[in-house]
C-alpha cells in the first residue's frame, strides 16, 4: 500500500464520517451502533467494502422521506445488521476454518 492510497483512503473516510454527521440525531445514533456491532462481529471486507457507504445511503434515504430510523430498521439493530451480512465470510469463519471447524459454525 502506498502513501498515495493511505491518503486518498483517509478522504474517502473523511467524506463517509462527514455524511454521518449530517444525519439527523436519532439515524447518527443507530448508525454508530451499527458500526460498532460490525466492528465487533467482522465481516472480511468491511473495512474496504461498500457495506458501511451503502449503510448511509439508506439512511439518507430514510431520513429524506421522514421515516423514523426505527421504522426503517426495526428495533433490533444487530438483527438487521446479521441480515445484511449474512452471506459474508467474517472473522469468526475465518478463525474456525484455522481450527479444522466449518465454516459458520461460530455463529450459531
Amino acid at each position: 500500500m502506498s502513501i498515495q492510497d493511505i491518503v486518498e483512503g483517509k478522504k474517502q473516510w473523511r467524506a463517509h464520517v462527514a455524511r454521518v454527521k449530517a444525519l439527523p440525531p436519532d439515524y447518527r445514533i443507530v448508525y454508530r451502533e451499527m458500526q460498532k456491532y460490525l466492528f465487533k462481529v467482522g465481516p472480511v471486507s468491511l473495512s474496504d467494502g461498500p457495506l458501511l457507504p451503502q449503510i448511509v445511503d439508506f439512511l439518507e434515504e430514510g431520513a429524506a422521506t421522514g421515516q423514523g430510523v426505527l421504522e426503517l430498521i426495526g428495533t433490533d439493530v444487530a438483527a438487521f445488521c446479521d441480515d445484511l451480512i449474512r452471506d459474508s465470510p467474517t472473522y469468526a469463519d475465518a478463525y474456525q476454518a484455522s481450527l479444522g471447524g466449518k465454516p459458520g459454525a461460530a455463529r450459531q
